[in-house]
């Protein structure tokens, strides 16, 4: 099955209200909404696309150990996924099909990170609960996000939604501010340039991971 296929079937299942979620019909309207306003935004248009430079960064792994996008660049082509967190039932399916791909990215020379403004407790559930061989590190503030041009604040709406649930964004990322990053998904090469981007503001709908592999292929032989 498909990365999309399980999506499609989890949302299904959500929406329906059927347990364990049991979410109201109002509930995912608002859900709707937010998405709606999000895609209508244009707010997507405005995240970097192939042919643009990287922004550099370092950022902590789980283990508060420093890890920089230009180090793995000096390996070779580096994926990069943005998470919005272990709370995001999409995120993880997505991560898991990431995990799926990794070994083809190692054989073309890849490193795979996965970006999430969560704290480093979090990031260690992720990693434990998906069963990753990737770290995710800890974008606090969403600020290499919002360099990727992924960064958007909740509306105010969405935000008391999300206190009713018990999904308390400021208590999962140690950060007050509502922000999250739009699904983003990127390879870089060696030189910094991007060489694919998939951006959505549904986060709903993600990329195979597979359609990475001509960018890294490219990559690979730009370098042989």
């Amino acid at each position: 099955m498909t990365l999309q296929a399980k999506l499609d079937a989890f949302k299904a299942d959500f929406d329906a209200g059927k347990p364990p979620y049991n979410v109201p019909p109002s509930v995912i309207e608002t859900m709707r909404r937010a998405t709606a306003e999000l895609i209508a935004s244009g707010a997507a248009a405005r995240a970097l696309k192939a042919g643009d430079k990287a922004p550099a960064f370092t950022l902590n792994d789980p283990e508060g150990q420093p890890v920089s996008s230009a180090d793995l660049l000096a390996k070779g082509p580096l994926v990069i996924s943005f998470y919005r967190g272990v709370w995001c039932p999409y995120c993880n399916l997505e991560l898991q099909a990431l995990q799926v791909e990794l070994p083809a990215f190692e054989q073309l020379g890849a490193s795979l990170v996965a970006l999430s403004p969560q704290t480093a407790v979090n990031s260690r559930k992720s990693v434990r609960q998906n069963a990753l061989g990737f770290p995710i590190l800890s974008d606090t503030h969403n600020n290499v996000a919002d360099a990727f041009g992924l960064r958007f604040e909740l509306p105010d709406y969405l935000v008391e939604l999300y206190k009713g649930l018990k999904n308390d964004l400021p208590a999962f990322n140690g950060d007050p501010s509502w922000t999250l990053p739009m699904p983003g998904r990127f390879v870089i090469g060696q030189d910094g340039t991007i060489l694919y981007a998939e951006v959505n503001p549904d986060y709903t709908r993600r990329p195979e991971p597979e359609a990475m592999l001509p960018a890294l292929r490219r990559a690979t032989s730009v370098v042989a």
